[in-house]
């Protein structure tokens, strides 16, 4: 009985090893099933590589129009927006002050004139007076003491003279300031332009005994300045010279070009404190660019918002690949693709260049027209089956 068992236990497991063989030989005979590849050519097309900031428009030149003279504004000839030549009137403060400053400054030359007019009377005098004493003094007809007082009287009225003289010149220097003060009554443009902001109105009353108070301010619309504002994780890689363009809010289908003039070489404020190490923190830094662009139509305008960019460097007709294709980094800008080849996706290592949001020029490594995997369905299906496991979670215990 018990060798009938064995017997039928040695024939079940000949059985089992049997047909573990054949489905192996089974599964070893079959075609092995290819992924089906998605894939892009690599084809050439303008590259354009660029850094992206945010810039703020205002007037290439700008005066704040203010007063030198205190008094009371008489007349304001401008509005907000009004266009004015170069001395044209702007504004009238009340002169009477002024003139009446004027009229005492005349009046103080005149005075000082008269009282030279009557030294020159009485130098005549002395001359004559000093001539008779010397000649009575030669024939001992006077007293030698009056020579010397004849001498000293003409002496002193000289001195007089030459007092007046320099009088009479500061009392032209007052006229002068009089008059120049008189003429600031009358606020004049300084140039050409367009009132972009009136800060006082009439009736108002200006004190400029510290600082000259602004009246209004002009501004010359037909160049705009754009100062854009470049992180430090760019601006290394930015210097004037550099081709800009940028479109604004309201109208980001026009589209403004420019050369990039300068780039500050520190943030807009700064003291000794702001470069402590205490005072590092996690927020970025910004630096000014400034650029420069025509506005003949007047479209643009103060404190517009712009989105600008600034060329690093384009190349045309560039065998280019997009970015999302790209594999490992291998550095120095080499990546890793995989290429169709034979209906097999082969490794290739290649070398890049210039790149801009969607699309990096290909050096080396690729031929034009060649087939750059995305992906394949059997990478698709592993990574739907991750993506399912991790949604149902972990597995229960029971």
């Amino acid at each position: 009985m018990q060798k009938k068992k064995l017997r039928y236990w040695i024939a079940a497991l000949v059985l089992l090893i049997f047909a573990a063989g054949a489905w192996f030989a089974f599964k070893r005979l079959q075609p092995v099933e290819q992924p089906d590849y998605v894939t892009v050519p690599a084809v050439k097309r303008d590259i354009q590589e660029t850094v992206s900031c945010t810039g703020v428009l205002d007037a290439y030149r700008k005066v704040d129009v203010g007063a030198q003279v205190s008094g009371q504004i008489e007349t304001l000839k401008v509005a907000l927006g009004d266009k004015v030549k170069k001395g044209q009137l702007l504004a009238v403060i009340d002169p009477s002050v002024k003139q009446n400053d004027l009229k005492d400054a005349e009046a103080q030359l005149k005075s000082v004139r008269a009282q030279k007019r009557s030294k020159e009377a009485l130098l005549r005098q002395y001359e004559l007076e000093y001539e008779r004493q010397q000649t009575m003094r030669s024939r001992d007809a006077s007293a030698k003491a009056d020579l010397e007082s004849a001498k000293a009287n003409l002496e002193s009225t000289r001195a007089d003279i030459d007092a007046l003289d320099a009088s009479i010149a500061q009392a032209k220097i007052a006229l002068d300031t009089a008059k120049t003060n008189l003429a600031y009554t009358q606020i004049v443009a300084p140039m050409d332009g367009t009132v972009v902001a009136v800060e006082t109105d009439e009736g108002q009353t200006l004190v400029s005994t510290q600082s000259a108070p602004t009246i209004l301010i002009l501004a010359d619309l037909t160049v705009m300045t754009v100062k854009s504002l470049i992180s430090e994780a760019d601006v290394i890689r930015v210097q004037s010279g550099m081709p800009v363009f940028f479109s604004t809010l309201g109208d980001p289908d026009t589209r403004y070009e420019g050369v990039l003039r300068s780039v500050d070489p520190a943030p807009e404020s700064i003291t000794d404190t702001d470069t402590s190490a205490k005072t590092i923190s996690s927020s970025a830094t910004y630096y000014n660019g400034q650029f420069e662009v025509n506005n003949p139509d007047g479209k643009l305008r103060i404190f517009m918002t712009a989105e600008v960019s600034i060329v690093l460097g384009e190349v045309r007709q560039a065998l280019s690949i997009p970015m999302s294709v790209l594999g490992s980094d291998l550095g120095n800008g080499r990546y890793e693709v995989r290429v169709l080849k034979n209906g097999h996706a082969e490794p290739r290592r290649i070398e890049t260049g210039l790149k801009d949001n969607i699309h990096i020029q290909v050096v080396s490594g690729l031929s034009e027209g060649e087939q750059v995997v995305v992906g394949d369905s059997q990478s698709a299906a592993q990574d739907l089956s991750n993506r399912q496991n991790r949604f149902r979670g972990p597995p229960r215990r029971r």
